[in-house]
């Protein structure tokens, strides 16, 4: 036998073996973390959902940010928020439960459609849209896409300028090659995200710690899927794509809110995407020595912060009925 077909068989075989791991560990996070709520078909693709809180109240609409899941608000807010308020939290397009059918629908202007056609068939009008990180992007998309549904924002650590290239953090995931995307996530993504989790997670919420419970309250354990790594992927590369034309329109911004941020986020820059966005109109507010993972390490904080934007919304469209 030649070294070179020595070379391929092994090589086979470290994949083939790579790929059984994976499928088991696939298999772990989903009995982890299961299916929360429910599921609405949507052009594209479809979308899951939890929906907490009385429907004739106000409706706040949560949207996660890049490699996360709908858990990360479940993990304390939406329980808070629908003591008095109609709270919809959403898997964007691709991840948790949600899916979609295509590379392209990673771009901002898809996910918000596809989140906006889902809020079309529960009937949701004026929603104040929450949204973290990435999640901040999608709901920017939203306003400016669809202003006359929105009625507020309350960005928590958004990502609302381009970037040059991605956080370190997630620099691994810039692949633009579907086939080879395909085959990491298939193969050995997941082994090294189980691998590597501890570290990442320490990087993502310094100088804050990370919570024990994170891979199954958090939903964290629903990243050790092949899926999750893919749209991951095709998130970091669709935002690439479609930031900067969404950037260009900010002075079109006529929804009203506000951002929160921790100072010492990793992740994101306060100064970057959180300051720049006064001049367009939304409040700018920081909490001291904290990061990028806000809504799940300071969640009493977000709350009070979430609960004066859509307040002030609701006064504010009262005030313009009256007129």
């Amino acid at each position: 036998m030649s070294i070179l077909l020595t070379i391929v068989l092994l090589l086979m075989s470290l994949l083939l073996g790579m790929h059984i791991w994976t499928r088991r560990l696939t298999r772990q996070g989903t009995e982890m973390v299961p299916q929360l709520g429910r599921i609405v078909p949507v052009h594209g693709g479809s979308i899951h959902y939890v929906e907490k809180g009385d429907p004739s109240n106000p409706t706040i609409v949560m949207i996660h940010g890049l490699s996360g899941q709908l858990q990360h608000f479940t993990y304390a807010l939406v329980d808070d928020l629908a003591q008095d308020y109609h709270v919809l939290a959403v898997d964007r397009p691709g991840c948790g439960y949600s899916t979609r059918d295509a590379a392209q629908l990673a771009e901002l202007p898809e996910q918000a459609r596809m989140i906006h056609e889902f809020l079309e068939t529960k009937n949701v009008d004026q929603a104040t849209l929450v949204g973290h990180s990435l999640g901040g992007a999608v709901s920017l998309a939203m306003a400016l896409d669809y202003p006359d549904n929105t009625a507020a924002l309350a960005l928590l650590a958004p990502l609302t300028q381009q970037m040059p290239e991605p956080p370190a953090v997630f620099k691994p995931l810039e692949i633009r090659t579907e086939w080879l995307r395909n085959l990491i996530g298939n193969t050995i993504a997941v082994p090294m995200a189980r691998k590597t989790a501890p570290l990442v997670l320490k990087d993502v919420f310094a100088p804050e710690p990370a919570p024990s419970d994170f891979l199954n309250r958090a939903g964290g354990a629903l990243g050790l899927r092949p899926s999750a790594f893919i749209t991951a992927s095709q998130d970091v590369v669709g935002v690439e794509a479609s930031m900067g034309a969404l950037t260009s329109r900010y002075n079109d911004l006529r929804v009203p809110g506000g951002i929160l941020f921790g100072t010492e986020d990793p992740i994101l820059s306060a100064e970057l995407h959180g300051a720049t966005m006064t001049k367009f109109g939304l409040t700018f507010e920081v909490m001291e020595h904290r990061g990028h993972m806000i809504l799940i390490t300071e969640p009493e904080v977000c709350a009070r912060f979430i609960r004066q934007i859509a307040e002030n919304s609701r006064t504010r469209l009262a005030e313009q009925d009256a007129h």
